[in-house]
């Protein structure tokens, strides 16, 4: 395995903005995400892979949520699903889906999601429909660890980013355990199913597709607030959407995250950062 890690000044490998384009020139995120009374997440990685770059971003979450999404993110496309139908698995919602799915670049499938009867029908007809780089996270993570059959979906394109809680439901082993031998959790995990594995602490671990392991140096304890994972979902979906390869939207994905966490503190100090100025500092690090 390669070990590896992102400095400053390695931004510029990043892909440029090219002057003859339009939104469509730089992918289409679909964040599959939130819940009732469960919204922010959704906001969060919307907004996240907006500002990382990505041209269109679709918003498909629970009809509670239309209105305050549609007001707190102007920019955002909103589609709309019935939970009752989800749960019941009508034709109507698999076709719904299976069209939101069609047209991404990339897919945001999680956060907020919650842990209700329907999110297991959602999670899996995702995987199943999907044909392109899905990052997987949060409530979408807790959803494979209650039905691990759901497995059997995974593909290279797929790049999970638990948290040690969430990776300890996945494995069946114990938060402390995987703490104290960060890189073998993950490596373990990636390899099991060739994906790509973002294991986050304090030192977050990228077991990437390729082989390569990135280990990463930016950020802080700042950064240890709500929705904070939420924001480096989008990240990174904003970077698979613009073309970057798993592996490399992983690391970099990352690595922006705790750069933009490290330029806060300077400027807030350790206790005031909110999860969405992560976002909004993107713009001082490309």
């Amino acid at each position: 395995t390669e070990y590896f890690t992102l400095d400053p000044g390695d931004e510029d490998q990043l892909p440029k903005r090219q002057a003859y384009s339009n939104k469509g020139s730089f992918g289409k995120v679909l964040v599959v995400a939130g819940s009732k009374n469960m919204s922010g997440a959704a906001y969060l990685s919307a907004l996240a892979a907006y500002r990382t770059g990505a041209g269109l971003v679709k918003i498909f979450t629970v009809e509670e949520n239309r209105m305050i999404l549609q007001t707190g993110l102007a920019e955002a496309i909103i589609t709309t699903y019935d939970a009752g139908e989800a749960e019941a698995g009508t034709e109507e919602f698999k076709k719904l889906l299976v069209k939101q799915c069609e047209w991404a670049t990339a897919i945001v499938l999680g956060p907020g999601l919650g842990q209700e009867a329907y999110v297991r029908n959602l999670v899996e007809e995702v995987l199943a429909n999907a044909y392109v780089p899905i990052v997987l996270d949060a409530d979408g993570l807790n959803t494979i660890a209650s039905n691990p059959e759901l497995t059997s979906y995974f593909t290279e394109n797929i790049i999970v980013t638990p948290h040690l809680g969430e990776m300890a439901r996945l494995t069946g082993s114990d938060i402390k355990t995987i703490q104290k031998q960060l890189i073998a959790a993950a490596r373990e995990y990636a390899d099991r199913f060739g994906i790509t594995c973002v294991l986050k602490d304090a030192v977050t671990i990228g077991a990437l597709k390729d082989q390569r392991t990135y280990i990463n140096g930016s950020g802080n304890s700042a950064m240890a607030k709500a929705g904070s994972g939420d924001v480096l979902t989008g990240i990174i979906a904003g970077l698979l959407a613009q073309g970057l390869e798993e592996s490399d939207a992983a690391a970099f994905g990352v690595w922006l995250h705790g750069r933009a966490g490290d330029m806060i503190k300077e400027k807030q100090g350790d206790h005031s950062l909110l999860a969405r100025e992560l976002a909004e500092e993107i713009h001082s690090i490309r």
